[in-house]
């Protein structure tokens, strides 16, 4: 814990001017980002008596170990600066609003040749038409189905119409009537355009005048006794009204308006968005927030805008916002909402009417999202804080592990060696710091890819090294490290020398399997560490994560060491993860291991293990952590074996592509006999040359025959075309 006054600047040092500062703690993280109207007013109240700081602001001021600031001319401009380096830096201890998913929007593509209406999420795009935000999907696609019936808008992929358009035939939705078929020329451009718009002009609320065309016409038809005419258009005036009423009339003007209200206590706040557009509710949102710091209602209202409107510009920024309170000071806000639409928004309190009415239904909407939030992580903050203090008591830590990293081995009978390494800070995993390792061996001075061999130890102990010696190299380079590890570890610590050099990372999508939630970031990472986009013989690591940072706050690797090292294993595991730590000269980060027979939890040097009460949350978390690891790794093998079981010497042949692969495993039957076969032979398969089959005769002959597949659940011996599921499924059994 830092001592605020060991950091304290002088009060001459600081401007007293507008701007925006950030707290950094001993490890260079930004932790925190404010602004203000002067910096030397702001700072100063960080800088008081400790006792007289909110609890949540004293954690922050004895956790930072620096402060800096940056002058701007203009309180706006500190508004879009702190939103930019909030966005940026993801500090620890600002506002965050957790429910950060993206929300819905029926969108239509004017910017293409035939628009098409969808349903669309992140980021928007230019030429593209959005209503909403949505609280569902489904929602959406219910009001776009009653609409189809009177505005048969595309609404197929780019893949479907084109394939449409090749066959002469429409899809299902052209047969029916709820598309134009513009695929096969039913409709010209022009025509399916102008019915896109009247969508939009119906989505945008000009309904009564539509809708009274609509009974003329009927009306109409009706006296020139066409009958089917009216009736159709008498069913097409009942589904716009049953779109309509899915979406209830607040306002009688046709007001374009969010409402945002705020339940909060002492530690927690719910915020709840109405948006309200031609004077109907198109779409609900809502989030909740740890009050990390003292902050007022208008302080809440002041972040929610950010969190609103930050990445939006023009319609999407509507002419009112309704607020349960102003930010102080309000014109700076006024103004970067201004500058965000193009035009005046009118930011207030509303007093009387219908907008207080709807103002009141928003706030006990928050007021009941706070409460079930509440129900359900009351207990959930509580276990894991209790989880936390028991590992520390258990294992004579100084403190709580407020980051624990795990690391396992997985194999199958010695092959495809690989390692995890998870991350959980406060008790929740930190999915976008995982790392995935690719285990080495050693030939005399050399460094080679493991292949085979079932040892655990020296592969915990590799792995371990080479984790925390990327946290010293870090340290040496920044200067916060004059001791060299010695021995071997100082010769392993030239890690850049070994012939590898470091790589980018990838997200999955080289037909690996799905490896849950955990992303691929973009940072250069430690040789053999891979992701899961870049397959075996990828060097890069397994995420960029928000946590370890650069001199510029910015994402940096492995610079982050954590309180506990715990591994998947018992006494010999733990041992070697400690000599790898004595190694490096590291003795301030604490390990454990979990044994999986009996859960005992082993220290380095003991002779008994740590055993915790089988209802105990330290070990409940424990357990999660190793078994979050196991779960890792051993997705990350099976996706290793697989790539390498569908490996062919096919592969490596320069300009045979996958149909001729195809065509030559087909016609053959296996590899076995393609390799058989003469040139002649191999030029009978259709689209098969002489210099193509004399290359691949050539390629076949000179690589060495495989060993013969076995399937291990029946004993056969297979054919080496590769091995049956029944194999995979088989050998799973034995992978660890």
């Amino acid at each position: 814990m830092a001592d605020p006054s060991s950091y304290r600047p002088k009060p001459g040092q600081i401007p007293d001017s507008p701007g925006v500062y950030k707290f950094r703690d001993e490890h260079g993280r930004v932790i925190y980002v404010g602004k203000a109207k002067s910096l030397r007013q702001r700072l100063a109240n960080y800088f008081q008596d400790l006792a007289a700081l909110h609890p949540r602001t004293r954690t922050m001021v004895t956790t930072a170990a620096s402060v800096e600031w940056t002058v701007v001319s203009t309180e706006v401009e500190a508004l879009q600066l702190e939103y930019s380096w909030i966005k940026e830096f993801d500090p620890r201890f600002n506002v965050k609003y957790r429910d950060d998913k993206s929300y819905p929007y029926l969108a239509v593509t004017l910017d293409e040749e035939f628009p098409r209406v969808q349903v669309m999420r992140g980021a928007k795009k230019k030429g593209v038409r959005y209503f909403g935000p949505y609280a569902h999907a489904w929602a959406i696609r219910e009001t776009v189905d009653l609409m189809l019936r009177v505005f048969p808008v595309r609404t197929c992929s780019a893949g479907v119409f084109k394939r449409s358009a090749q066959i002469g035939r429409p899809c299902l939705l052209g047969y029916i009537g709820k598309c134009s078929a513009p695929c096969v020329g039913r409709v010209s451009a022009d025509e399916h355009r102008e019915l896109a718009e009247e969508f939009c002009d119906f989505m945008a609320g000009r309904t009564g005048a539509y809708l009274r065309r609509l009974e003329g016409r009927m009306q109409d038809a009706a006296e020139e006794m066409e009958y089917e005419r009216a009736a159709r258009l008498r069913d097409d005036i009942g589904a716009l009204r049953r779109a309509m009423e899915k979406n209830a009339v607040v306002f009688t003007d046709a007001t374009d308006a969010d409402l945002i209200a705020v339940a909060e206590d002492e530690l927690e706040a719910a915020v709840q968005i109405f948006h309200v557009r031609g004077g109907r509710v198109r779409g609900q949102r809502g989030w909740v927030t740890d009050k990390v710091e003292a902050v007022t209602t208008g302080d809440l209202v002041e972040h929610a805008l950010q969190q609103l409107y930050g990445d939006e510009q023009g319609d999407a920024v509507p002419k009112e916002v309704l607020v349960p309170a102003l930010p102080e000071p309000v014109e700076p806000v006024a103004q970067w909402l201004a500058q965000r639409r193009g035009s005046r928004v009118s930011l207030r309190i509303p007093q009387r009417g219908d907008k207080k009415d709807l103002m009141a239904t928003v706030g006990r909407n928050a007021q009941q999202a706070l409460a079930l939030h509440k129900t359900k992580r009351a207990s959930d903050l509580t276990t894991r804080s209790r989880a936390l203090e028991e590992i520390a008591e258990a294992l004579g830590l100084d403190s709580v592990p407020l980051r624990i990293e795990c690391f396992d081995i997985s194999h199958l009978q010695g092959q495809d060696v690989v390692a995890s390494m998870v991350v959980f800070e406060d008790g929740l995993a930190r999915k976008s710091e995982y790392r995935r390792f690719q285990i080495k061996g050693r030939i005399g001075d050399t460094q080679v890819w493991h292949g085979e061999g079932q040892d655990d130890v020296r592969s915990m102990h590799e792995v371990v090294g080479r984790r925390f010696r990327r946290y010293v190299q870090e340290k040496q380079k920044s200067g916060e490290w004059t001791e060299e590890p010695d021995g071997e570890a100082r010769a392993d610590a030239a890690t850049a020398g070994d012939g590898l050099t470091d790589t980018g990372t990838g997200t999955a999508g080289n037909g690996l399997p799905a490896l849950g939630t955990e992303t691929a970031g973009i940072g250069p990472t430690d040789p053999g560490i891979e992701t899961a986009g870049n397959g075996p013989t990828d060097l890069g690591a397994g995420t960029a994560g928000n946590g370890p940072v650069d001199d510029d706050g910015r994402p940096k690797r492995f610079a982050y060491p954590p309180q506990l090292v715990v591994v998947d294993g018992g006494a010999p595991q733990v041992a070697a993860a400690r000599r790898a730590l004595d190694e490096l000269g590291i003795d301030d980060v604490a390990v454990c291991g979990l044994a999986k027979r009996l859960e005992e939890v082993w220290l380095p040097g003991d002779d008994d293990p740590v055993v915790l009460p089988r209802s105990s949350e330290g070990l409940y978390l424990l357990q999660r952590v190793r078994d979050e690891a196991h779960r890792f790794a051993i997705t990350y093998q099976r996706g290793k074996r697989t790539k390498r079981l569908k490996s062919s010497p096919l592969d490596a042949i320069e300009g045979l592509g996958d149909t001729r692969r195809t065509a030559l495993l087909k016609h053959f039957g296996s590899l076995k006999r393609l390799r058989a076969a003469t040139v002649d032979e191999i030029r009978e398969v259709p689209g098969i040359g002489r210099k193509t089959a004399e290359t691949v005769a050539a390629a076949l002959a000179g690589a060495a025959p495989s060993a013969p597949a076995v399937n291990t659940a029946t004993g056969e011996i297979m054919e080496d075309d590769g091995a049956p599921p029944a194999a995979l499924s088989a050998e799973r059994g034995k992978e660890r």
